[in-house]
């Protein structure tokens, strides 16, 4: 595990792998193994632009991207391939298998159904409980490991977040392709809205009838063009059932699609939000000084209201071209640096090549975390958590994994200092400019 800036000694690769994580922003479609997907495009006569790992990984797993929408070209061949309750089941299996054998006591699955269903074949309700059954095979064989069942160890846990597509064609799925004949008479964005409200509430009945651990919705695809109020009929659904939310936003378009995550959809969490500090990207207000103020407010009611964050690393600089493929671009050191909640997460561990090690190894390592930034951010994703557990069972979870993270840290030599808090690379990169977007003064973070 590496990374390209010089390490941050305080924390070792395997203290790294040894603490409890979380992966609240991950991808099952995009983080298949590459070797399983060549096994079921050759099982099902499918193509594919290589005939092996190693091809796929450099003629469709790239390295770099154009851009969002060329990132997300690849989803194309894996979502063709996971059309059958063998499959999901499989791939469903294998992601929690990948997550738990580096530390990831909880993640949060997502994915979208509706391009895996095929109808007369594959129903929406089939796809959740074929991925659930393969999830929870795994979670089960993980938490039956004897230092989990003798409470050495905190147990293992996930949950799915079902997405929704901003924008789709009749030729993204079968079901696709039907859902749009049967409303060809409509406009396509109420088409749109019409699939997202569909899925929830498949999602919602699947939940209460099966009980599975569906714990959110999310909209994901191109964001440009395709607003989300769009969606909100869906959105109001999961809210009037205590479903949580969680929008892509802020990604392949500027601070006003975070604030129509927030207005329009009431979401908790907010996919990537790369944008949130720029400015130059607000196109609803005339002139420089009017958008910098709509960013500082933004910025400061996310960070005022505790809207977590989901930073993808790997993934933003793949296909972001502002960050010129170097972190110090990222506004993670802005988000730190004000003390908002964040999270670390792959986003897509296959096509972004990564996993929960890297992306901290990256994070330590580019803004020269200290222990208490550490903690925090690691902590301040089990407390961000969709968990699908009663409040205060998840509270004993979180205590559990914290005194769990604190006997790592002590083993390894890891003392928490807060008033060095500031003393990082992200206090020391924040510019004039940066502070002048956001002056909130929101607390000592989330493990106090």
């Amino acid at each position: 595990m590496s990374s390209p800036y010089p390490q941050n000694k305080l924390f070792s690769d395997e203290f790294l792998r040894q603490i409890p994580k979380t992966d609240l922003h991950c991808h099952l479609d995009g983080s298949v193994r590459v070797e399983t997907l060549v096994e079921l495009c050759r099982e099902q006569n499918l193509p594919l632009p290589a005939s092996t790992a190693e091809e796929l990984n450099r003629v469709l797993f790239k390295d770099e991207y154009n851009s969002l929408e060329e990132y997300l070209e690849c989803f194309g061949y894996v979502t063709a391939a996971l059309r059958t309750a063998d499959a999901l089941e499989r791939v469903g299996y294998e992601f929690a298998v990948d997550q738990y054998r580096i530390g990831v006591r909880y993640f949060e699955c997502r994915f979208a159904p509706q391009l895996n269903a095929t109808p007369g074949k594959l129903s929406v309700e089939e796809v959740l409980l074929a991925v659930n059954r393969g999830l929870q095979r795994a979670t089960e064989e993980y938490n039956a490991r004897p230092e989990v069942v003798s409470g050495e160890e905190p147990e293992y846990d996930y949950g799915i977040i079902v997405c929704a597509m901003r924008f789709w064609l009749p030729g993204f799925s079968p079901y696709f392709e039907l859902f749009w004949e049967m409303h060809k008479h409509e406009e396509p964005r109420k088409i749109y809205g019409l699939a997202s409200m569909s899925l929830i509430t498949t999602a919602h009945d699947v939940k209460v009838k099966n009980g599975v651990p569906i714990v959110g919705l999310d909209i994901a695809g191109a964001e440009d063009g395709y607003p989300a109020e769009d969606h909100s009929e869906a959105y109001a659904f999961a809210h009037k059932r205590f479903l949580n939310k969680t929008v892509h936003a802020g990604e392949g378009y500027g601070p006003e699609s975070i604030f129509q995550a927030i207005t329009d959809l009431h979401a908790e969490r907010i996919g990537h939000g790369v944008h949130l500090f720029s400015p130059e990207f607000v196109k609803h207000e005339k002139n420089a000084a009017d958008a910098e103020k709509f960013v500082q407010d933004l910025a400061e009611y996310i960070a005022n209201n505790r809207v977590c964050i989901e930073v993808c690393l790997s993934s933003n600089l793949q296909v972001i071209p502002e960050l010129k493929g170097d972190l110090l671009n990222h506004p993670l050191k802005h988000m730190l640096y004000h003390h908002m909640a964040v999270t670390i997460c792959t986003d897509n561990c296959t096509v972004s090549k990564t996993n929960m090690l890297r992306e901290l190894r990256l994070c330590c390592d580019a803004f020269e975390l200290s222990p208490h930034q550490l903690k925090d951010i690691v902590i301040g994703g089990f407390k961000r958590s969709f968990m699908n557990r009663p409040y205060t069972e998840k509270r004993r979870y979180n205590h559990k994994i914290i005194s769990y993270y604190d006997k790592l840290a002590r083993k390894n030599g890891i003392h928490e200092d807060p008033n060095r808090y500031y003393e990082s690379k992200a206090s020391a990169m924040e510019s004039a400019s940066a502070r002048k977007l956001c002056t909130c003064t929101c607390g000592d973070g989330d493990t106090e």
